[in-house]
């Protein structure tokens, strides 16, 4: 299996002051299944603040690993409950960062499906940051009208 897909990307970050930010990518990409887990690969554009990156997420086993390489490196691994540590390289530096994940939801077969995650950012130790994320896969050509209820929905969360 491997698809041309649509994919919806709606990301949201608190910082300490408590004001939420959210951001909506919808792009093509490919979504594929190799052994058992699923792929979803998508480039970053400009409104991410990441042109040039190549972003893909492995999902298996409740386990999302989310890599980007490109103008941003990094391997994020998010398992519910779990602390995992990240090198995160730009082209302005490079950081480890804390990854602690409070949240996982996958709902994916081999048409695609939604994957959500939460999670808190440490840097140094400290909590920098409340951050989620949820992908929408669906495939190209199947029509508007699924993705759109997608989006109207994920804007009302």
């Amino acid at each position: 299996m491997n698809k041309d897909v649509i994919i919806s990307v709606v990301g949201t970050q608190s910082m300490d002051d408590n004001d939420m930010s959210t951001m909506e990518l919808v792009t093509e990409g490919k979504f594929y299944k190799k052994d058992n887990a699923y792929y979803v690969t998508y480039k970053e554009s400009e409104v991410t603040g990441m042109e040039g990156t190549t972003t893909t997420l492995k999902i298996a086993d409740d386990i999302v690993t989310l890599l980007r390489f490109g103008t941003v490196n990094t391997q994020f691994v998010f398992e519910q409950g779990q602390k995992h540590m990240a090198y995160y390289d730009t082209d302005s530096g490079a950081l480890t960062i804390g990854v602690f994940t409070n949240e996982i939801n996958v709902n994916l077969n081999d048409s695609g499906g939604e994957v959500s995650v939460g999670y808190e950012v440490e840097i140094n130790n400290l909590v920098s940051g409340i951050n989620g994320f949820r992908v929408c896969i669906r495939e190209a050509g199947s029509g508007n009208n699924g993705m759109k209820r997608d989006t109207e929905r994920l804007n009302e969360s």
